[in-house]
């Protein structure tokens, strides 16, 4: 990372008090700050947060309810852009992304780049098989989407922000306040011809084992966002076209 980078790590948290110490912990061996968003914890989860705090260069912003994950996403980063930060890393709280994965997502950087860095996992055995061949299903749809293979796995919990970027996006389309914003994020930024990095992280099922996805909530939620980005690709379906041709010839 270049000297006028200034990039963070932003931990959206909801209730992984039992993982979120250790996933602090790991992610401190990158010499960053540290910014903890409390999407509305409970008591305890809360408690732990205030403690992890305390330690320098941690920053805490607190949500006054739980919102979701894309919101508490979309939360930290103007945070981020208010505290300066050019950049921000997200990863999840609950400890299944491999710390030392992550070094690549800020290697180079300057505080102009404006790449997307995605995380797209190496699971090991402990990954559900039904969730691992389930992510397929979504893999088709944004390819579809996007009418391109640019984005390996959109599902993953690790993301490099452009933070000035980002937030410019999300001002014009907010993405979705749960589990949405994750894939539709990625999908707008390709249609807008930004630059997207895939980057491999392992990945183990979490430390605590606590899952917030809510079966009929998030799985309609999600039908909706794969409808409306693939009635998005039929309007923009002649310039994705000629971004294709034009891809093409240039590699050919």
């Amino acid at each position: 990372m270049r000297d006028d980078a200034r990039a963070c790590v932003i931990i959206p948290v909801y209730n992984h008090a039992d993982a979120v110490g250790r996933t602090c912990q790991a992610l401190r061996r990158l010499e960053v700050p540290l910014l903890l968003i409390d999407d509305g914890c409970e008591l305890a989860c809360a408690a732990v947060l205030e403690r992890l705090a305390d330690a320098p260069r941690t920053h805490l912003l607190k949500l006054p309810h739980n919102q979701g994950k894309g919101a508490a996403v979309k939360a930290g980063l103007r945070e981020a852009q208010r505290l300066g930060f050019t950049h921000a890393l997200q990863v999840d709280a609950d400890g299944q992304h491999d710390a030392s994965d992550l070094p690549p997502f800020l290697a180079g950087l300057s505080a102009d780049d404006t790449t997307l860095r995605i995380g797209y996992p190496r699971f090991d055995a402990s990954v559900p098989r039904h969730r691992f061949y389930a992510r397929y299903l979504t893999h088709s749809l944004v390819w579809l989407s996007t009418l391109s293979f640019a984005l390996r796995d959109t599902m993953c919990g690790v993301k490099l922000y452009p933070v000035a970027a980002t937030n410019q996006l999300v001002a014009q389309h907010p993405c979705g306040d749960r589990m949405q914003f994750d894939t539709e994020l990625p999908v707008r930024w390709i249609w807008d011809a930004r630059p997207v990095e895939n980057l491999p992280v392992r990945v183990s099922y979490p430390l605590d084992g606590v899952s917030h996805f809510a079966m009929w909530r998030d799985n309609r939620q999600l039908t909706a966002m794969h409808l409306r980005l693939l009635a998005g690709m039929l309007r923009r379906l002649p310039l994705l076209l000629g971004r294709h041709a034009r891809m093409t010839r240039s590699t050919g």
